[in-house]
């Protein structure tokens, strides 16, 4: 059954598909001092360049918030208060359509405070608990939430649930040294580095590992013991792994999420009615996957296999379709 489940895997994610079109939310926290604050903002602005001019998000489509505004009044949208970011969220969650996505990167220091992983922003922290109420709001789009600080483990079993992908540095809430898996993070998407598949697009499954890697590398060059450990969760458990697998594990909707531009772009790129037909087919069933996997604790082993079966053959042949309409090997 692996080996079957592997095989149609890897055939259906090899065209790779993506939400209909992606908006982009910047938060850089409070840095604690000035050179804090200059790499947070430059890592930033390396994510909002890249989304832009890499990968044609227009510029309405992103906000940037930070600790101070006058440092970028051009490109920062407002102080990256508690208040400003559950306000940007709900509102941004208001007027989507179902099926949009939401990519919401994190950036800056954490803690671990009153048993419970902390955001750490100017004024009032937000809490794990606090973006949960903010992203129970996206009820019908695909939600990437990635926190790249220090403490942030706990984000993943607070704030997992269908269609979301949680990303977080520290592999628990008590890694609480700074971390460097932001840089890394953020340069598979600025630089030619991570798109494994050569197809002009960076998935967060490709940025994940991507990461991950380079952040092992760099302790090891230093011969520095590793105090960070990234994970990911996009299945709906609650748990995180540091080697995402998507045939087994978790890695399935971050290998389907990508960048996408306005919905005018993608129109053009979909002009075949029939082509944009098989791409939502294709899109519905990389959910229904990710669905079964989430209740797969709920039912027969027997069951749940018959039925991931199922599901990954249809997708291996919607995926296959696809490929053969854009010309594809």
């Amino acid at each position: 059954m692996r080996l079957v489940i592997g095989l149609v895997l890897a055939l259906s994610l090899t065209a790779q598909t993506s939400v209909a079109q992606t908006h982009v939310v910047v938060v850089s926290g409070l840095g604690g001092d000035q050179a804090h604050r200059e790499k947070f903002h430059t890592w930033a602005v390396a994510m909002i360049d890249a989304a832009q001019q890499r990968f044609g998000i227009p510029d309405e489509n992103i906000t940037y918030l930070a600790e101070r505004e006058a440092l970028d009044p051009e490109r920062i949208s407002g102080k990256s208060t508690k208040e400003n970011v559950e306000r940007t969220l709900t509102e941004l969650a208001a007027r989507l359509d179902p099926g949009e996505g939401v990519f919401i990167l994190l950036i800056g220091h954490g803690s671990y405070q009153g048993d419970e992983s902390r955001f750490n922003l100017p004024g009032p922290d937000m809490s794990s608990a606090d973006f949960a109420n903010v992203l129970d709001r996206f009820t019908a789009q695909s939600v990437v939430l990635v926190n790249t600080t220090s403490a942030s483990g706990d984000f993943i079993k607070d704030l997992s649930g269908p269609r979301r992908t949680i990303i977080t540095a520290t592999k628990s809430p008590f890694e609480r040294n700074e971390t460097v898996f932001c840089q890394y993070f953020v340069a598979a998407f600025a630089q030619d580095v991570a798109d494994v598949d050569k197809d002009q697009r960076v998935s967060m499954l490709e940025a994940f590992n991507y990461a991950t890697h380079e952040v092992r590398r760099a302790y090891e060059s230093e011969d520095r013991l590793l105090t960070e450990h990234a994970q990911l969760d996009d299945n709906g458990d609650g748990e995180g792994t540091g080697e995402p697998d998507p045939a087994t594990t978790d890695g399935a909707l971050a290998q389907a999420f990508v960048m996408e531009g306005a919905a005018p772009t993608v129109a053009a790129v979909s002009a075949d009615t029939v082509l944009a037909s098989l791409q939502e087919q294709q899109r519905e069933l990389q959910q229904a996957i990710a669905d079964l996997r989430a209740r797969k604790d709920e039912m027969e082993p027997d069951a749940y296999a018959s039925e991931l079966e199922r599901l990954l053959l249809g997708l291996a042949r919607v995926s296959q379709t696809i490929r053969e309409r854009e010309g594809g090997a």
